[in-house]
This record gives structure tokens, sequence and C-alpha cells, in this order.
């Protein structure tokens, strides 16, 4: 086994008198693939900037080999007095460093070099510090969310990029489809230390989840005291996994449903009845055209119908016109031509992801509650601040505590707690993804699943409009917008290519369409592969089979003396039991993407 590259050795570091990082350890290897996770405000970042070097840990050891390289990611990235987004990047360079990478760089991500770094909006600023990052390409890559603020054919350029990465690289994110991509190993920071996992994301969760169940049962025989809303934290996330195979089947009813809505759309070409203004109709666009100036239109002969409790999810790259969609489909927008029908009792929220309304100078349960008061209201009833706190997993010592000292993830959760409180039947969320962590994207993912009304989202989540949408209304180009039922893999089966980049400069003339606007080939020339039919006639046998096997083990590790009597058999038992549930959450996902799609090719 090779040295390791970096090591991060029994590192301790406090914030204030609360204590971050207890012992903490890292290990990086030469060219391993390491995904960094936990909650938000564990020490993640904290701990990558100890890594980075750009933090010295209260105690604790970092080494670093010799002649190594290494670069890193911030959140917030630092661009000094760099005069432009080039000189920034060739600041990062070494003295043998190719300087015609920066350039190539900064092209492959949309920039020309010559921007001025404090006129670049959020997503620019993100792609010109992952330009100096990777510039280099250094023996250590450390990315603190490399995806966030960017759109699609980004993410999937950058995941394409790390793919071929010959270096060391460590990772953090909240979006499970990067993760499953690029991570061979897991380090999991929780209360301040580490566990590893030899495998990667996709046998993350389960893993966790039985750790968390063994701990609990220790807990039990031991009967150690842990602060009660702690220990909600921590095992209400294994509760709320286990309640999603249901969430799974309620949004496939919606789809369907969906899709129906869609296909008598085309027939009678959205047309209104009088039941609509009931509540069941929420939003009609009707030949809805959108331009600025002389340019050509953002929004070319739109036609949709938004219906009650449909999660409709609004992709596209940067520069596409997703706000100004947004922004037409509320109301807040007028078209150039076309008509916008709002329906009946619309009370909306909207999930300010800039979190420019949050004042930092005020504590975490005044922005709650508004005032000095202990109590908010949450759907027309009072509740205590505390309780409600829980709900979007604060603690109690954080009542206090002032907005301007939260993490980025806290803040977000802060927003969705502020949201979810207001009376609405209308959501709107721009990138609410954004800074979350996995167990909190798992609790909004929950919460969108029981909201009673309608949802707007813009998000370049794969896996979360995956897991939310109902459907997805996707940019064609030209000002063309189509909408396709499901979720983004549903829209690539049916589309049959993903997300491509806006181009930096308008073509002389657009791109040849086909005569006919239905893009998807008819359901009659579509079937599933021999592979695909193979797979959803034996999974189910499968899922059994692996079922009754994880059942067989839990009956093994139930005997009580098992662990004092030989404990190399209770250690066996246990990584076969982490192995038998991760092979069954990707039977049971597998099944459900197949049953998907099978339905859409019969439905047409």
């Amino acid at each position: 086994m090779a040295p390791p590259l970096l090591l991060l050795q029994d590192i301790h570091y406090a914030m204030g008198t609360t204590p971050l990082l207890a012992g903490a350890t890292l290990s990086v290897e030469p060219g391993e693939r390491l995904a960094l996770v936990g909650r938000n405000g564990s020490g993640k970042s904290t701990l990558l900037r100890i890594a980075a070097g750009t933090l010295e840990p209260e105690r604790g050891t970092r080494f670093l080999q010799p002649g190594a390289t290494l670069r890193s990611l911030p959140q917030e990235p630092d661009f000094g007095d760099a005069p432009s987004a080039l000189a920034y990047v060739e600041a990062g360079l070494g003295p043998n460093d190719d300087p015609y990478r920066a350039r190539w760089l900064l092209n492959e991500l949309g920039l020309t070099g010559e921007e001025a770094p404090a006129r670049l909006s959020g997503g620019e600023a993100r792609r010109c510090a992952l330009a100096r990052a990777l510039a280099p390409s250094p023996d250590i890559l450390l990315l603190d969310e490399p995806t966030n603020h960017l759109d699609l054919p980004v993410i999937a350029w950058l995941e394409k990029e790390l793919g071929s990465f010959r270096g060391a690289l460590v990772l953090i994110s909240h979006d499970r489809r990067f993760l499953t991509a690029l991570s061979r190993a897991m380090v999991w920071l929780d209360r301040g230390t580490t566990r590893r996992l030899e495998q990667g994301f996709g046998a993350f969760e389960a893993w966790r989840d039985q750790v968390l169940e063994e701990e609990e049962a220790a807990r039990h025989k031991l009967d150690r005291q842990i602060v009660r809303e702690e220990h909600w934290m921590r095992y209400g996330v294994t509760a709320r996994r286990k309640r999603n195979m249901r969430r799974v089947g309620e949004l496939a009813d919606l789809r369907q449903r969906r899709r129906e809505a869609l296909r008598a759309t085309g027939t009678v070409r959205m047309a209104a009845s009088e039941a609509d203004g009931s509540g069941t109709l929420v939003i009609q666009l009707d030949g809805v055209t959108k331009a600025y100036g002389d340019a050509p239109p953002v929004v070319r002969d739109l036609s949709t119908r938004v219906l009650r409790r449909d999660r409709i999810g609004i992709i596209g790259p940067n520069g596409a016109g997703k706000t100004t969609l947004l922004n037409l489909m509320t109301g807040a927008l007028a078209p150039d031509s076309g008509t916008i029908r709002l329906g009946t009792g619309i009370e909306m929220v909207t999930l300010d992801q800039r979190r420019d309304s949050l004042d930092p100078g005020i504590s975490l349960a005044e922005a709650l509650t508004g005032d000095k008061s202990d109590i908010v209201h949450v759907g027309g009833q009072a509740r205590h601040v505390v309780g409600y706190m829980k709900d979007f997993l604060f603690v109690p010592d954080q009542a206090r505590t002032a907005v301007g000292v939260l993490s980025g993830g806290e803040r977000g959760r802060l927003m969705l707690a502020r949201a979810f409180a207001r009376p609405s039947n209308l959501l709107v969320l721009d990138e609410p993804t954004n800074d979350l962590d996995l167990e909190t994207l798992d609790l909004l993912e929950e919460l969108l699943a029981d909201y009673g009304g309608t949802v707007l989202v813009v998000s370049h989540d794969r896996d979360f409009l995956d897991r939310v949408c109902t459907s997805v209304i996707v940019s064609e180009g030209d000002g063309r917008w189509q909408e396709y039922a499901g979720g983004y893999s549903d829209m690539l089966a049916q589309r049959g290519r993903g997300v491509e980049a806006k181009p930096s400069a308008p073509a002389a003339k657009p791109p040849p369409r086909p005569a006919s606007p239905a893009a998807p080939p008819p359901a009659s020339r579509r079937k599933l592969s021999f592979r695909q039919q193979h797979a959803l006639e034996t999974l189910p046998a499968r899922m059994e089979a692996l079922q009754a096997e994880i059942a067989t083990i839990r009956t093994a590790l139930a005997a009580p003396d098992l662990y004092s009597r030989d404990r190399a058999r209770f250690d066996r038992f246990n990584a076969a039991l982490v192995a038998k549930e991760a092979d069954l959450a990707a039977a049971e996902e597998e099944w459900l993407e197949l049953e998907l799609l099978r339905e859409e090719i019969e439905a047409g």
C-alpha cells in the first residue's frame, strides 16, 4: 500500500465553546476518490480547510508528502485584487504548469477570461474558481460543494473532467448523482469524529443507517443518557428513509395523473372549464411569448397547464430563461403575447435562495417568529418555536444563536422553516438544494411529498428532480420549452439526450428542427431492451430473496450472546447485512426506474 499523500490525525477544533472536531482523521492516498459527508454544521468545510492548510487545528497533526501539490475549491472564493478572471486563474499556477490550460478551462466553462471578478455572478464566480483549482492538475484536489450555482451542462462537463482526473480527489457535495459517479470511498464526519467506508456513495446511506441502528441498540442495552433532541436528529434520519418507498409510490401515482393530463391537453388545446375556478386549476398559459428588446424570444408560444398538487421542475442551461418562465407562470411578469390565467385563491410563498431577507444580527428564534415571542404560527396553529426548530434539525441551544454565525446549510434550513411556516398553496423554489446536506434533502423531499399545494422548482440537482417532480419543463433552445411527464431520468428516456449548454453567441440561423413538433419517437417504435425486460421480470424475485436473507441475518444478530461468544462472526454478519441492504436498495431503485420507463412506453 502506498503511503498517504495527505494525513490528518486526531484533529480538534472548536467554534467558541462548541467543539466542532474532536479527534477527526483523514487519509488521502494517490489517485483516491473520497467523498466527505456529514450534516450541515458538522465541520466538513472546516476539516477541508485544515486539509488545505488554510486553517490551523487547535490540536492534531497534518502531514503532506514533500513535493506533493494540492489545490482546493472553497465555498466562498477570495478574488482579492485580481484585475480579471484569467489573472485570478493564472495566479494559481505553479512554475512548471501550462499557462494555456488556464485559458482553455475558462473557455470550456463559458468565460473569456476578461471578466472583472467583482462583476461575476454566483455561477460565473464558481466556474472561475473551478478553473483555478483544476488548471495546475495537482496531486490532490479538494472540492467544497463544486456543483453549487452550476447548471446541468457544466455539471455534466465537470463530472467528465473529474472522471479523467489522475490525482486524488476529496469531495464535499449534496448532489447524490454527482457523488455516486465520482466517489470510491466515503468519510462520514459525525459528532466531531470520522468513520470510513471503502465503498462509494451508492452503499453509504444503507451503511450509515446500519451504524445508527447499532448505536441505538447499544444505547438501549447500556442505558446511556443521550439528549432527546440530539437523539431525534440522529436516528430520525433512518425513520425518514424507511418511509421513502411510500413517497415513491405516491410520486408514481402523481406522475401517472400528470401523463394523462398532458395527453388530454394535447388533444383539447388546454381548454379551461368553469370547474377550474374551484381551485383545481392553478396556472394556465396559452400561446405565451416573451422577448427582451430586439433579442430572440426567451419563451416562444408556450402553452401548459398546472393543476393542484403538481410538482413542476424547470430545467435549462444558465441564460435559457428559467427565471423569466418562472416569473411568467407566477404572474410577476406580463407576456408580450398570449394569455396567462392564475387560479382563484392562490397564496404563494417563494424561497429566497439568496437569503437576502435574513438579518444576520437577529436570533434564529426571532427569524422564525418575527418578534421576541416564543410562538410561531404554522398552518394556522400556534407552536413553540423550539419544537418547530426541531422539525428542521435545529437543537434548542441554537434558538438564541445569531443568524450571522450559522453555516450556509443551516441558513438554508432556516429559509425552509420560514417558508413552510407561512400559509400557502403554491411554493416557488429557486435552487432549494444549494448548501443542504443529505439529511436535510431527505427532510425537504418529505415535506414536499406531504405538501397539499402545488410546487414550482428550478433545480440543477438531477436526483432531487427525480425524487420530487411529477413533470419537468425543459428548454429546447430558440425559446421553445417542452414538458415531459416524470423527473429528470424520465425526461432523458423520452428526449434521448440531456440538457445542452446555451450557445455563448447567437447563431446566424437556428439549428434545424424536425418537421413535427413531437420530438419523442412514437411508442410503437420504442421498447425495452432485452436486458431491461429481463431485469424487470427477475428483479422482484431477487428483492424477495434479499429481504429473506436480510431477515435471516437479523435473526442471527439478535442472539443475545453472539457478540460476547463469537465477535468475529458478529462482525461478519454485520458486514453481510450492510452489503445485502445496499444490494436491496439498488435493486429497488433499478426496478422503479424500469417500471416507470415501461409505463411511459405503454402510455405513448
